[in-house]
């Protein structure tokens, strides 16, 4: 019995829920993490879940044990990282959610640098403006546009983005230069509708307080590239980070 690969494919069917999402993370057959997890009850001779045909909810003794596992396999993995890094060496997998546009123009460029100078790092990227679950689907890393709700997970702010209300001059010609934010709801807005709040854009007036306008998008989509191209065809004005 290898306790140490039983340790953590209990810690992943603890975080993902299922023996089906463990082996899929783990990369290994469903039948494999079933067999881990009855090795490891039977060493320990305890339940370490409440087993039913749906759910798979852990013991009082399985809660306690989950806690020294994952104390157990962050201690391991820094002392691997540690020994690593005396050597000068980085290496291992990283799965990273990015935004789309932003990712490939911003982050794209660093991160192939960043793969000269360490080249055993493994990157799986997945750019896509979608709401991610981190834990559930195994990103080790998230970076998002957005305001961050109330969540467990820890974030830190990278950079400020700035954003600007734009339409082609075919448009502005035709419908008028509108002077004041409130006047956007009479015209043909393009909406980013990824956000929860899609409908709001949000501005600072010249003593920087808020003002919070409600439009009425006629297009609204999920990518910003097609909004920059609507907005290009003259089709209206929309609201988009530099």
């Amino acid at each position: 019995m290898d306790r140490f690969e039983n340790m953590k494919t209990f810690t992943r069917v603890v975080e993902v829920g299922s023996i089906s999402g463990a082996a899929e993370r783990l990369e290994v057959s469903k039948s494999v993490v079933s067999r881990r997890l009855k090795e490891l009850e039977e060493h320990l001779s305890v339940q370490l879940f409440h087993r039913t045909t749906r759910n798979m909810n852990l013991t009082e003794t399985g809660s306690a044990f989950y806690q020294q596992c994952v104390r157990i396999l962050d201690d391991v993995l820094e002392a691997e990282s540690a020994v690593s890094q005396a050597h000068g060496t980085l290496k291992g997998l990283l799965k990273l959610a990015l935004p789309n546009s932003f990712g490939i123009m911003h982050l794209n460029a660093a991160i192939n640098d960043f793969l000269k100078v360490h080249p055993l790092i493994e990157f799986e990227l997945d750019f896509n403006d979608r709401q991610v679950d981190i834990i559930q689907e195994g990103f080790d890393l998230a970076i998002r546009i957005a305001e961050l709700p109330d969540s467990s997970l820890i974030a830190r702010r990278l950079a400020a983005i700035e954003h600007v209300v734009c339409a082609s001059p075919g448009y502005l010609e035709e419908y008028g230069v509108p002077q004041l934010p409130k006047q956007l709801i009479d015209h043909q807005c393009l909406a980013y509708n990824v956000l929860h709040n899609y409908k709001v854009w949000k501005f600072k007036d010249k003593d920087e307080r808020s003002i919070n306008i409600d439009i009425n998008p006629y297009f609204r989509s999920s990518s910003g590239e097609s909004l920059r191209d609507a907005t290009l065809d003259g089709h209206g004005i929309t609201y988009l980070h530099l």
